[in-house]
C-alpha cells in the first residue's frame, strides 16, 4: 500500500505550486490516472485536484472559441458553436468512449491521456515508455493496436484520443501556466515523439497546468469533417481515424488540413500532403494521391500492415466529406 497526498487546489498558482514537487499529479475527471494508478503503471506521491478551479467555460469569440481546461468531453461536444465552426470537434469528441465518460472526462485530461498499449499497462511486461531503459516488448510483439508513423526503436505506443486528431487538424492552440508564467504551445508542438526518450510524452515543465485551449475559426474549420474506423461502433479506439478541413473556391481547394489517428505516436500530419492539395480539383484521385504522400513513410509490422491502406481510405472519406460540406 502506497500512500499518496491528496491536496485540493484553491487557486491556478497554487495547483502550480503544488504539482511543480517531484512525483505530482494534476486531478481533473480521472478517468485516465486513476486507472492507471490502480494498475500500478503510474504511482504519483501528490495529486492535486483542479476540480474546483474556475477552468470549465466554453467561451465562443469572434476568432475561434475558447475551451477550458476543464470542460468536460459531453459539453464541449453539445455546445451549439462548436457543432456549428468546428464540427470536426464535436464529431471526434462524441466517437470517443462512451457517455459516462465523456460527462466527466475534461479537455485538458484528454489532450495528456496516456497510450492504451497493453505493454505499456502491464507490469510483466518491459517498456521504456513506463521505466526508461527497460527494452521494449511491443517491438516483437502482438502490434495490430500500436502505430505505423512516427515510432522509434525504444518505442511503437500508439497515441490513443479522437479529440486530439481533430484539435491537430484544426491547428489549436493550448495556453499553460507554469512557474515561470504562461505561454501559448502550438497544438503540433505539443505531444512529443517517441525517439530515444519515450518517458517524454508532453512539451510541458514541471508544474505547468493547461489553462484552456484556442481553436482559430476559419472557413476550413466550419467544414471540418472526422471519420473513426474501430472495431465496434462504440467504445473502441480507432484502427484509423482521419480530421479534415478543406476551404474551397471556384472549384479549387484554396487551403487544405488533416489528421491522421489511430496510426501515429501523436496526431499526425503530413505537411506536404496538404500542400500538395491546395489548388487542385477536390476529387477522389487528387485525394487518393495525398493519402499515399501521408503514408508514404509508415512503418508497419507484423499485424498492423493492414494500417496502411485503412488510414488512406479513412482519409479519402474525410477529405470527401469536407469537400462536399465545402
Amino acid at each position: 500500500m502506497r500512500q499518496i497526498a491528496y491536496q485540493r487546489a484553491g487557486s491556478v498558482d497554487e495547483a502550480v505550486q503544488a504539482a511543480a514537487q517531484p512525483e505530482a499529479a494534476f486531478l481533473a475527471g480521472g478517468t485516465s490516472l486513476v486507472d492507471l494508478m490502480k494498475l500500478e503503471v503510474l504511482n504519483p506521491a501528490r495529486v492535486v485536484d483542479v476540480t474546483r478551479l474556475d477552468l470549465s467555460r466554453i467561451e465562443p469569440r469572434a476568432d475561434g472559441i475558447r475551451l477550458g481546461a476543464t470542460a468536460t468531453n459531453s459539453a464541449v461536444a453539445a455546445h451549439p458553436e462548436v457543432k456549428r465552426r468546428f464540427p470536426a470537434l464535436s464529431q471526434a469528441l462524441l466517437s470517443g468512449a462512451s457517455p459516462q465518460l465523456r460527462n466527466v472526462a475534461t479537455v485538458a485530461g484528454n489532450l495528456m491521456q496516456r497510450t492504451r498499449c497493453a505493454y505499456y499497462r502491464d507490469l510483466a511486461t518491459r517498456c521504456n515508455k513506463r521505466s526508461p531503459g527497460a527494452g521494449c516488448d511491443a517491438i516483437e510483439g502482438w502490434t495490430r493496436m500500436h502505430a505505423i508513423l512516427g515510432g522509434s526503436e525504444q518505442c511503437i505506443a500508439l497515441h490513443p484520443s479522437d479529440m486530439c486528431v481533430a484539435l491537430a487538424a484544426l491547428e489549436a492552440t493550448i495556453h499553460v501556466r507554469g512557474q515561470r508564467g504562461e505561454r501559448d504551445i502550438p497544438f503540433g508542438d505539443f505531444h512529443l515523439l517517441p525517439g530515444d526518450h519515450p518517458e517524454r510524452e508532453f512539451a510541458l515543465e514541471p508544474g505547468e497546468l493547461v489553462t484552456w485551449v484556442f481553436v482559430p475559426a476559419t472557413a476550413a474549420a466550419a467544414r471540418s469533417r472526422y471519420v473513426k474506423v474501430r472495431d465496434r461502433i462504440s467504445y473502441a479506439f480507432a484502427l484509423a481515424s482521419c480530421a479534415t478541413a478543406l476551404e474551397v473556391a471556384n472549384g479549387r481547394i484554396r487551403v487544405a488540413r488533416m489528421a491522421l489517428g489511430g496510426v501515429g505516436t501523436k496526431p499526425w500530419r503530413s505537411l506536404e500532403a496538404e500542400r500538395m492539395l491546395v489548388g487542385a480539383t477536390p476529387r477522389a484521385e487528387t485525394f487518393r494521391r495525398a493519402a499515399d504522400v501521408a503514408l508514404r513513410d509508415a512503418r508497419p509490422r507484423r499485424d498492423n500492415a493492414f494500417k496502411v491502406e485503412l488510414a488512406k481510405r479513412t482519409m479519402i472519406r474525410a477529405l470527401t466529406l469536407s469537400a462536399e460540406g465545402a
